[in-house]
């Protein structure tokens, strides 16, 4: 149909004339309401962000001289985030003197991963920072 005459008759109706397929062979046009299809596009971006799964980081402190019985409840803990599907940043803080001793809280952290019994995958390795150490666990899915 030419576009006079589609304008025409959108105009009739009281509506607007749309391109769809600008690259298309001839392009194709509707007669629509433009603020009615604008509405439904935004209506489906919303829902389709809504229908996205959404990972949350959750965070796990340990610190040098973390006795046994909380490093077991913080253990728990992350393998509960896991079960739910969340990522897991685990740091180990060090306060003052502690800092001398980084050798020895790069394996705790590394015996407190390792006890984790929920199967996860390491998405960033252990990595120095001001205060100390950390770590960011996924799970396996």
């Amino acid at each position: 149909m030419p576009i006079q005459e589609a304008l025409a008759t959108a105009r009739e109706h009281m509506l607007d004339l749309v391109e769809v397929s600008p690259k298309a062979i001839p392009p194709v046009c509707r007669i629509m309401g433009y603020g009615k299809y604008l509405y439904q596009q935004s209506k489906q971006m919303r829902l389709a962000k809504a229908k996205q799964k959404k990972i949350e980081m959750k965070g796990i402190r340990l610190g040098l001289r973390t006795d046994t019985h909380d490093l077991d409840f913080k253990r728990s803990q992350a393998e509960k985030f896991l079960k739910q599907g969340d990522k897991v940043k685990i740091d180990i803080m060090l306060r003052g003197r502690e800092k001398a001793h980084q050798d020895l809280a790069r394996t705790n952290l590394q015996n407190f991963i390792s006890s984790i019994s929920v199967p996860y995958k390491i998405e960033e390795p252990i990595k120095r920072f001001p205060g100390g150490f950390n770590v960011i666990i996924v799970p396996i899915s």
